[in-house]
């Protein structure tokens, strides 16, 4: 056309600066206009062409990252490590003590689990959301249910008794306190198969072990127990069906922190007189077996558990760390029989451990009854505890044994090999990377509390030897590379904290 000769490279070059600025503005219109409307570059159409090339474009504006991790939840560095797996360790020691075996399930389960009528805060404190096969899922506020549907997709195939144990990290949107967060990790034992309060007293036994193996004693902690057979005599007397039980519960549980008329809406809704709520909490203050005999008889079958309960502890040796007392409730539905609570005698902080018996629990996924109890022990509170007690081991240093340092670049390889040797003796082995002076790796060493620092130099390299310095006293001795492997064996950290 016309147009595309103007606009041609050899025309154009001709004309003179303006008329060039003018035919370049107006090309890309003249040329719509001349294909009828038809395609135009995208570079033409976009209004944002100089953003994005950049000529002229300012930069976006960069957010700040938030370094803390989310509400309630907590980052877990290389010291915090070490005394987390430290607490595990005690807790393992223990169970495999106790001869249970250990297990583990999803974080995320079926929202189905934990979703009970009968009223528990759990119920409201889920994580929980509909996934993208439109599943109804949470993280696991506790571990018991997701035992229960183990237990059951077993059919019955597992051999009873059955005694496992677990550490899962459980979570709950709940109001945070001084030990008590969103996620926390928990101690889970269990005993299925077992109907009498030889469980409940094998498992208190192991709770005072592990309580006895970190410095502890019955003066710092004491353990109440009661009954739910207790509550359930009472409602029977006062004519309460058995049906409004597991709620009726869960409503004097929440007694410890509300008062009365804070819950009248809810014994409303169960049909229940103020009166039996006032009934219930005049027994339950009660702190003695001998007093709740006075109450409910000697033929009570309540009595009865909580007797033979008491004596079991005292075979245990266990019994100064024992106390019966009628207001430990438990807040969860499933109970039915023995429950416990572990708690400062001091008074400062939440229930350390709790548990009891649930005998009916697999009932309410549709299974048949299985007598079960168990309890739960989580992290926050018995690190608290530990501190306040100034018993809580020092986890500032990993406890490796050795450092081991290339004075030259030259002897690096030589450095490497000196480390697996030492490595194969049993010793936990930091080598230099880098080219360092000698003085910083001394404060390196310290830093990370080794015990040795093996110097890898060239006058004792040549006669086939090393030197190694004692980090707390200073003491610095040679010694032949080829007895190195002997060395580290005797001189390895057997109570490395890794």
């Amino acid at each position: 056309s016309a147009f595309a000769l103007l606009c041609s490279r050899q025309t154009v070059s001709a004309f003179s600066p303006a008329t060039k600025r003018f035919i370049s503005r107006a090309t890309p219109l003249v040329q719509l206009a001349a294909e009828g409307g038809g395609r135009v570059s995208n570079a033409v159409k976009d209004k944002d062409v100089l953003s994005k090339t950049g000529n002229g474009a300012k930069a976006p504006k960069k957010v700040k990252l938030d370094t803390n991790p989310p509400k309630g939840t907590r980052d877990f560095y290389p010291d915090d490590l070490r005394l987390r797996t430290w607490l595990f360790d005690q807790w393992r020691t223990v169970a495999k003590q106790y001869a249970f075996s250990e297990y583990d399930a999803p974080v995320l389960e079926s929202e189905a689990l934990y979703t009970r009528k009968a009223g528990e805060e759990v119920t409201q404190q889920l994580y929980n959301f509909v996934d993208k096969g439109d599943r109804s899922v949470a993280l696991r506020p506790e571990m018991t249910p997701s035992l229960a549907r183990m237990v059951m997709a077993k059919k019955g195939g597992l051999p009873l008794p059955l005694k496992w144990f677990s550490i899962p990290q459980c979570w709950r949107y709940e109001r945070m306190t001084r030990g008590r967060r969103r996620e926390h990790y928990q101690w889970n034992m269990d005993i299925w198969g077992v109907t009498g309060v030889e469980a409940e007293a094998e498992l208190l036994s192991a709770m005072v072990t592990f309580f006895e193996s970190v410095g502890l004693t019955s003066t710092d902690v004491g353990i109440k127990v009661n009954s739910r057979l207790v509550i359930g005599e009472i409602l029977a007397e006062l004519g309460i069906p058995e049906e409004k039980f597991a709620a009726t519960c869960v409503l004097v549980d929440k007694l410890e922190k509300v008062p009365i008329d804070a819950i009248q809406g809810e014994l409303e809704e169960l049909g229940l007189d103020r009166s039996v709520v006032e009934r219930l909490t005049e027994v339950l203050t009660n702190t003695s077996v001998d007093s709740i005999r006075e109450v409910l008889g000697a033929d009570s079958a309540a009595v009865k558990q909580l007797e033979q309960l008491t004596g079991l502890c005292d075979a245990y040796g266990i019994g100064d760390w024992i106390l019966f007392d009628a207001s430990v409730v438990r807040g969860l539905a499933y109970y039915t029989g023995v429950v416990f609570e572990a708690f400062d005698r001091k008074g400062e902080l939440r229930a350390i451990a709790g548990g009891g018996r649930y005998d009916k629990l697999l009932e309410t996924f549709g299974g048949d009854p299985t007598p079960a109890c168990g309890f739960g022990f989580g992290d926050a509170v018995i690190v608290e505890l530990l501190k306040e007690r100034n018993i809580l081991p020092s986890f500032e240093t990993a406890g490796f044994d050795t450092v081991v340092f290339a004075m030259t670049p030259e002897l690096y390889e030589a450095a490497i090999t000196v480390a697996s040797t030492l490595r194969k003796g049993g010793q936990s082995v930091d080598v230099v990377l880098e080219k360092k002076k000698t003085k910083w790796v001394f404060k390196h060493a310290d830093r990370i509390g080794v015990k040795y620092c093996v110097i890898v130099a060239p006058d004792e390299f040549e006669n086939g030897d090393v030197s190694i310095k004692e980090m707390e006293g200073g003491e610095q001795k040679s010694v032949k590379i080829d007895d190195l492997e002997e060395w580290a064996t005797a001189n390895r950290n057997r109570s490395r904290l890794t």
